[in-house]
């Protein structure tokens, strides 16, 4: 749970007798500039931050909690 997950792993195989320059989609796809591959990369908040900060809330409450 606080572990962090693996990535998945890209599977980029060429085959051997496969030439990009004649194939027809691939040659539109680079006219139209898509990509084959986006990365995308997110940044995941760490759980330890937020028990940190629901452990600073907690402290604050029962610390004001002794005003009333």
């Amino acid at each position: 749970m606080f572990m962090k997950k693996p990535n998945h792993r890209v599977f980029d195989y060429t085959p051997r007798f496969y030439d990009p320059e004649t194939d027809p989609v691939e040659r539109k796809k680079r006219q139209l500039g898509f990509r084959s591959q986006r990365k995308h990369i997110s940044r995941k908040k760490s759980p330890m931050l937020w028990i940190i900060l629901i452990m600073v809330i907690i402290f604050i409450l029962i610390k004001l909690g002794n005003f009333f």
